[in-house]
């Protein structure tokens, strides 16, 4: 008999609806096909040992299983539940009239108990593109898929619960998630908030101009002076998600598997922090199976890479692209994988070995051009791409003993989401652009035009501090943002002076 079930195969953050057909026929011998990896050819032994302990049998005849389409390779555990419906469909113990309107998936643990699988968000979106009227899949990934509308999603716990559903011996209730309800009740709630800092009016005033304008920001200090904790809440100051948004989002932290089963959306946007031990691969994604790296993790999000120096050449120059281009294209010789990759880089290190180079009490014990060839450990095309340099100097006493309450984030986000608007409107033609970090250098030109006296205060300021070519497009940019926070139609001399002050590694002779 011969009979058809419906998986999916997720490559990049979409999927592909596979076609598991089994055929049992005269013989002895199990056979599977379709380009399966070896997880799929084990998976005879955890459905015969999950049927046997559940009660059913797997038939002692010839069994051919097909993956279609055949030249796509499949991979992982997930396809257990729709090779063993079909088999004991196939064999007769299950009633096969409706398995054709179900996608079916999950993981067979050998109690016939199931396991969860990756990419159920993308999963449930395909279905309900292509017309299936439900998904069948584990009860911890149940929530997760059912931010999907008009399409019923049911999470089990066995096999058994499978068997009795398609039987007509159990009613499964379908998962239902409200999207919008699970969307914005959750869309603020940050645990970290910028009223905890003590002191650091000025760093929090750069965080607030680079959360504004989208820009890459670098944090230069002494140990001890703040950068982690400032780093950690600026997400609590970015736009909110829009659903939109949020749903993509979703989509990678599916595929990863990084979401837990009382996640259905994510509604805060991300902050990843990966070790300065970090591999290429990990951080930009890929692999024998392509898998999303921190980068695309960050995706809507903050990308914060503590002690920039200490991470390997390698794994910094290949953010160079993502940067650029906003995504990340995976190669491979059958295939090629897209995962956006729209964050924000916030970078902190401190300026020599030691930690205090520049600081104002301890001295620096580094010898002469140790400072130097630390930094250029950060190489010139990295930096460029870098609009903030930010010097944070350690918080003294008096300021951390203070019982004055500094501003929370939620008020310094009012004002970002205002200067935000002005972007949005500003760019009405071009919905890819939502950001002044996102100007090309002819956008620049076109929008950031300044004054003679302002372009008299840039010339002045780029020969007295040595500051570099790269840095003149940068300084407009940020001085936009900074006009932006300001309401202001032009940009005025004090927004191109505050502007000129956050491009500390450009100037000449910062290093000694």
């Amino acid at each position: 008999m011969l009979v058809k079930t419906f998986g999916s195969a997720v490559y990049g953050i979409e999927a592909t609806t596979i076609t598991v057909e089994v055929n049992i026929a005269a013989g002895t011998k199990y056979f599977i096909v379709g380009l399966p990896d070896n997880a799929i050819k084990e998976s005879y032994y955890r459905i015969e040992s999950a049927l046997k302990n559940c009660n059913y049998r797997m038939p002692r005849q010839q069994v051919v299983v097909n993956m279609a389409p055949a030249d796509i390779r499949k991979e992982g555990s997930a396809y257990d539940l729709t090779i063993a419906t079909a088999v004991m469909a196939a064999s007769g113990q299950i009633e096969a009239e409706e398995l054709d309107k179900y996608i079916i998936m999950g993981e067979l643990s050998l109690d016939g108990t199931l396991q969860p699988i990756k990419g159920a968000l993308p999963i449930a979106i395909q279905a309900r593109k292509e017309g299936f009227k439900g998904f069948i899949l584990p009860k911890q990934n149940a929530r997760e898929a059912a931010i999907v509308n008009d399409l019923d999603v049911y999470g089990v716990e066995s096999i058994k619960q499978l068997v009795d559903f398609f039987n007509g011996d159990l009613k499964l209730e379908a998962e239902v998630v409200n999207t919008r309800d699970e969307f914005y009740n959750s869309l603020s709630n940050y645990d970290s908030d910028f009223s905890e800092v003590k002191g650091q009016e000025n760093i929090k005033r750069a965080l607030e101009i680079a959360a504004a304008g989208g820009h890459n920001v670098i944090l230069i200090g002494p140990p001890g002076a703040g950068k982690t904790m400032l780093a950690k809440r600026l997400p609590s100051i970015l736009p909110p998600l829009s659903l939109m948004e949020s749903l993509e989002t979703t989509k990678i932290h599916s595929v990863a598997g990084k979401l837990s089963s009382a996640d259905a959306l994510v509604t805060v946007r991300p902050f990843r922090s990966p070790h300065h031990t970090v591999s290429d691969v990990a951080l930009v994604g890929g692999g024998g199976n392509p898998q999303p790296g921190e980068i695309s993790l960050a995706h809507n999000g903050v990308l914060f890479l503590d002690e920039l120096p200490e991470f390997k050449r390698s794994v910094l120059e290949v953010m160079r692209q993502p940067l650029e281009e906003r995504r990340v294209t995976i190669s491979r010789a059958k295939f090629t994988v897209d995962y956006p990759s729209s964050f924000m880089l916030v970078a902190s290190m401190n300026p020599c070995p030691c930690g205090y180079y520049n600081h104002p009490e301890k001295e620096c014990v580094c010898p002469p051009g140790v400072v130097q060839k630390y930094l250029s450990k950060i190489s010139g095309p990295l930096l460029d791409r870098i609009d903030l340099h930010v010097e944070v100097t350690p918080v003294n006493f008096n300021e951390l003993s203070s019982d004055r309450k500094a501003e929370e984030s939620e008020l310094i986000r009012e004002r970002v989401i205002k200067a935000r608007e002005i972007q949005i409107e500003r760019f009405g033609e071009r919905p890819d652009l939502h950001a002044n970090a996102q100007m090309s250098p002819q956008m620049v030109r076109e929008l950031c035009k300044i004054s003679t006296a302002g372009q008299n205060l840039l010339k002045k300021a780029m020969e007295k501090l040595g500051l570099s070519a790269r840095a003149y497009d940068r300084i407009l940019k940020v001085a936009r943002t900074i006009a932006d926070l300001a309401a202001s139609e032009e940009i005025q001399l004090e927004h191109l002076a505050e502007a000129i002050h956050f491009r500390s590694l450009d100037r000449e002779g910062w290093a000694g």
